[in-house]
Parts: structure tokens; sequence; C-alpha cells
């Protein structure tokens, strides 16, 4: 059997993906409420540097820092960093669920660099599906809700961030080993918040230094079962699956945080689903002519 005709196990890797990421979302809005910022950044991305050289370094060696893009590489380390600060920040004061719903407006970024900047053209069904993806957002920040605030703007930019990361990771699968790109993307990381750090330190008790360790293994891991599950089935196929993490982040927000989203911020994370699957099946058929 080959790999790419066993959906059930992609579905399975997707799912707990998303509890995973979902996972380390909240344990980062639960530490950045009592330590800096830069504290918590900074040992989400050491943490998961030493894991990833202990588990690669042994098979990979030198080749591990090998890149033939270096300020791509650069680049992509940078995007994820900004997308890591806005976005802790932003837990800071909108809800997990809210917050991951805003974030996976990533695909709509991608498809517009992909116009503006690729030139590619696209299909009358791809710009709907677009269009669906704002009105949900506009749904959950409507104005006059309670976070129709300027800290929306920070899922936001974090949303435009994460998805320039991904059309960087794009560009980079084609000449960079995943296991390189992503060992460079964190050590980028460390170094950033490493040079900012001395500006706002604080020694944390020995349980929040394994959990703020325990933020890289989440991403990390959590990153790892994505790749692996695009070996089992299509990006179309998983879909639908994938957008469960706004499902399992507002779950661990209503049983942590004590927050039960509005009607109006469900409606919008269904139709910020509805729409992310639909561009991605749109997408299928390839760019329009």
């Amino acid at each position: 059997m080959s790999e790419q005709s066993r959906p059930g196990l992609g579905i399975l890797l997707i799912l707990c993906a998303g509890l995973l990421l979902s996972s380390q979302d909240a344990l980062a809005k639960t530490l950045t409420a009592s330590y800096p910022l830069l504290l918590v950044v900074w040992f989400r991305y050491l943490s998961q540097n030493l894991l990833m050289a202990a588990l690669f370094a042994p098979r990979l060696g030198w080749r591990l820092l090998h890149t033939r893009r270096p300020l791509l590489q650069l680049a992509r380390g940078l995007s994820l960093v900004a997308v890591t600060l806005l976005f802790y920040c932003g837990l800071r004061y909108i809800p997990l669920g809210e917050a991951t719903a805003v974030i996976f407006l990533a695909p709509v970024v991608v498809l517009l660099l992909s116009v503006f900047w690729l030139k590619e053209r696209v299909a009358r069904s791809v710009w709907l599906a677009v269009g669906g993806g704002l009105l949900g957002v506009l749904l959950i920040v409507r104005p006059g809700g309670a976070l129709f605030t300027p800290a929306i703007l920070l899922p936001l930019a974090a949303a435009c961030c994460f998805g320039l990361y991904q059309m960087l990771t794009r560009r980079l699968s084609n000449t960079d080993d995943p296991a390189t790109s992503n060992f460079l993307t964190a050590l980028v990381g460390t170094l950033v918040s490493s040079l900012l750090l001395p500006w706002t330190w604080q020694l944390p008790s020995l349980v929040d230094t394994l959990l703020m360790a325990a933020l890289g293994t989440l991403a990390m891991s959590g990153h790892m079962l994505l790749t692996h599950a695009y070996r089992f089935a299509s990006p179309a196929a998983l879909a639908p699956f994938t957008y469960g993490q706004i499902l399992t982040a507002t779950l661990i927000g209503m049983l942590l945080f004590n927050h039960v989203p509005d009607a109006w911020a469900v409606c919008g994370m269904a139709v910020i689903i509805l729409s992310g699957v639909a561009l991605t099946w749109s997408q299928r058929g390839g760019r329009a002519g």
C-alpha cells in the first residue's frame, strides 16, 4: 500500500498536530501572563533548537546547516520570529480560539502574495473563498464587539507574517532539506531573541522553566506531525481537518480560560474554516488561464 493511499493515518496525524499546536499556544498564553514575552519566546526557540540538534545532527552532521539560499532562510526565520512575537503578544488580549481563527487567514495572504508578488492568476472561485475568509474575520471582530480593539491587529499581523513564512517555505522546499530549513529557522529565532533578552531577563522557577522548554517540544512535534501527515494524504483531503486546530483551540480556551465565544464569533470561525477548505479545493485545479 502506498503512503498516499492511507488518508486515515494522515487525518489522525493532522488532528494530533492541531492539538499539540493549540496546547503550545495555550501554554504560551499562560506563561506570558507572568513572564516577559521575550523570555518565553527565547525558551521556545532554544529548546526547539537543542531538540532538533539532538535528533538530526548525529545523522546529518554539518549538512544540517547547509543551505543554498541563506538569505531566504534568514527571511524565513525572521518571519516566523515575527509570527511568534505577534501571536504570543496577541494572546494576552485575545481569546485563544478567536486568535487561532484569525491566524488561519495565512493561506489568504499566500494567495495575495502569489498574485501581487509572483504575478500568478487565479480563478474567480478562489477570490470568492478569499472574500469568505475576510468576512469570517469581520464577524469575529465586528464593530461594537468585545474584540473590536487595536489588539486584534496583533494576530492579523501574525497571519500576514505567517503567510510570508509559508511562501518562503514553498520556495525553499525545492532547494533545501526540510530538517535544515526548520533547524535554521529555530536558530534564527534563538539568536534574535537572545540579542533582546538581556533587557527583559527574569529568572523563572524550575517548573516554569520546564514549561517554557515544553513550548519548543510541542512546536517541533506539531510541525513534524504536519509534515508526515501530507505523506499519507493530499492537502485537499486534509484541508478540513487542518482547520480542526481552531476547534481544539476554542475548546482549550473554554476549559482553561473560561472563555466561551459568542454566536457571532462561532459563525466567523465557521466561515473561515469553510472558506479555507474551499480555497484549498479551488486551487486543486491549478491557476486560471
